[in-house]
């Protein structure tokens, strides 16, 4: 995920921004560049491909001089991993400058518009368009404030992003904007920064400022002025944050899976990266990781993944077979590596796994190379085991996810796997895609509609309130929904309840008390029951015999009891008993061997009607005719 630092102070700017993006390196990147303004009113950017070290090496010896300057590491989501694509972007004057992460849907017309007016394009990236867009703005009207151009442009600009905007013509200044990303101010002492996440500023200053969707930034070294893309002005303001290291990458969430699911907009456009050209419909071979001849000479796929890449592995299943028309199979990896698995060389056998490291698919992918399969593994650590082992790697670049239910990492491998349908399509003659194909533009906008979905997210704690005390949870889907719904069970059962995940129309429904509330049933009223008697279901009064032995277990209780009562008085011994303790009555005959369990009651209307009993201690478990 890009990293993003700035400094705006009276200290010299480039260790700082260097430094801040050293402790962003987590978040992975293929580039980083730096721009720098220096006295005498000249930006100065230097930008390398590949690690921070290429970086430093190259300005080691005369780094930028200046106190305002702006940072950015890159991972490619428009264009390849290269020196020119790298950022931060200039405009056609050079004084102008941009760093940007996440995606512009409508760059492709804007950035038409700039061609046919002959604006010169340096790199393949839809950032580059944003420093375009704004120079050529301010060289159409010199008179307007340059703040009051930069809000005008991204006014413009539909899609996920947050901005970081430097200007020769207006030095000492810094312009921020967000709408979708992470961007978090830090407010010290006579100077101010801005990053994408906290990490980078708290060897700076512990007093940060969380920036909101649609927020608008004027920074300088000593005032922050926040509005929105309308010029309304907005109060944000800053805490005092007392964290460690952990808890600063917690980025103001309260715990990491609630900072996991925020960053779903943004791993999304990190997975799609440099994969697949949104305004050409291109595959990039290197980029996916795997070879088109590898798809095209296998006859069938068959995926191994355990728990939240297993439910992946099903949506993939859809997928792969609607759209590339190949038979898919889906299996656990700890029942594949168990098995003779049919497979070959015309299989390909797809390993999922977000670590990379899960023992059983592991196991099995190396069971299916030993028989001669190719393997292509879906991992978001590319230098991993299951890397390592296959013939191919799909990245999925979701990012370190600490928190226990996974979920970026499900959304991120969802992504993959559309995308690898697609591919697998082209690759095996079923024709590529087109220019305005729908699934480019449903890509372009995933990110938005992610944010969309997360801006819901009062309404849907006010929901899980009436839903906190229920006794049952169904997650009912049909198709491709279907998986989605077990994973959504899994989520609830890793973190609360024991809930469970159905085909909707299969026979699930009939859990629920109420049709119009299937995910929180009510508790059923107890009607009379049926007596449950050698694994079979028996309405009331055919006990039979065993009523004599209900009667004599109900005397074995009165027994005891009296002897307690007894005792409780220190009432007299009967008469010609021995001194010593109190003669117990003779005890009750013991019941039969499974008497006991024979006489439970499990209330049902109709025996058939009977499909699940609830598991526990006072529980039976019944397997009946449908």
């Amino acid at each position: 995920m890009c990293g993003i630092v700035g400094y705006v102070g009276p200290r010299e700017a480039t260790p700082i921004l260097v430094d801040g993006l050293r402790r962003l390196e987590y978040r992975g990147y293929d580039s980083a560049g730096i721009a720098v303004l220096g006295e005498d009113g000249v930006i100065r950017v230097e930008r390398s491909e590949g690690k921070l070290g290429n970086l430093t090496a190259r300005i080691e010896g005369a780094p930028p001089a200046g106190r305002t300057g702006i940072g950015h590491t890159r991972w490619a989501t428009h264009g390849r991993p290269s020196e020119e694509n790298a950022h931060p972007h200039r405009d056609a004057t050079g004084r102008v400058v941009v760093i940007h992460n996440g995606i512009i849907e409508n760059f492709l017309p804007i950035k038409k518009a700039l061609l046919a007016r002959g604006v010169p394009f340096t790199s393949e990236t839809d950032s580059e368009v944003i420093a375009q867009a704004i120079g050529t703005a301010c060289a159409d009207a010199p008179e307007v404030p340059f703040g009051e151009i930069v809000r005008r442009v991204l006014s413009g600009m539909t899609g996920m992003y947050a901005v970081v905007v430097l200007s020769a013509d207006d030095p000492h200044v810094l312009y921020v904007a967000k709408n979708g990303p992470p961007i978090v101010l830090g407010i010290g002492q006579g100077e101010n920064l801005v990053a994408s996440d906290a990490t980078a500023l708290l060897s700076h200053t512990r007093d940060l400022v969380f920036l909101e969707d649609g927020d608008f930034v004027r920074l300088t070294a000593a005032t922050v002025e926040v509005t929105g893309l309308d010029g309304v002005p907005r109060s944000r303001p800053s805490r005092r944050v007392p964290w460690d290291a952990v808890a600063a990458e917690k980025g103001g969430y309260p715990h990491f899976m609630a900072k996991e699911i925020a960053e779903q907009p943004t791993v999304v456009v990190e997975t799609v990266g440099h994969k697949l050209s949104l305004e050409t419909g291109r595959f990039s071979e290197d980029a996916m990781g795997v070879s088109p001849k590898l798809l095209a000479g296998v006859d069938r796929i068959v995926i191994v993944a355990c728990g939240t890449s297993w439910h992946a592995g099903l949506v993939g299943k859809f997928l792969l077979e609607e759209v590339a028309r190949v038979p898919v199979e889906v299996d656990y990896s700890s029942e594949f590596r168990y098995r003779h698995s049919l497979v070959g060389p015309r299989t390909l056998v797809v390993g999922i796994s977000q670590s990379g490291e899960t023992a059983d698919t592991v196991a099995a992918l190396t069971d299916a190379k030993r028989a001669g399969a190719p393997t292509v593994g879906v991992v978001n650590v590319p230098g991993s085991a299951i890397a390592r082992l296959v013939d191919g790697v799909l990245a999925t670049h979701a990012g370190p996810e600490i928190g226990v239910a996974s979920t970026k990492a499900f959304t991120t491998q969802l992504v993959a796997l559309a995308l690898l349908a697609y591919y697998a399509r082209e690759a095996r003659g079923g024709g590529g895609l087109e220019p305005g194909d729908p699934f480019l533009a449903g890509l372009a906008h995933l990110p938005v509609a992610l944010g969309q979905a997360l801006a819901l997210e009062p309404k849907i704690e006010k929901l899980s309130r009436t839903l906190a005390h229920s006794r049952d949870v169904l997650f009912l889907g049909r198709g491709a929904h279907y998986p989605v719904a077990l994973e959504g069970a899994l989520k609830l059962k890793e973190i609360l309840l024991h809930p469970r995940g159905g085909v909707s129309g299969g026979g699930d429904e009939a859990r629920s008390d109420r049709p119009d509330r299937r995910g929180a049933p009510r508790r059923r009223p107890r009607p009379e029951g049926l007596a449950l008697r050698q694994g079979r279901l028996e309405p009331p009064g055919s006990e039979g015999a065993r009523g004599e032995a209900h009667r004599l277990r109900l005397a074995r209780r009165r027994g005891r009891r009296d002897l307690r009562r007894r005792a409780a008085r220190g009432a007299a011994r009967p008469p010609g008993a021995p001194a010593g303790r109190l003669r117990r009555p003779a005890p009750a005959p013991r019941l039969p061997r499974g008497a006991a369990a024979r006489l439970r009651r499990r209330p049902a209307e109709e025996p058939r009607q009977v499909r699940h009993c609830r598991v526990g201690a006072r529980s039976a478990i019944l397997r009946l005719p449908c």
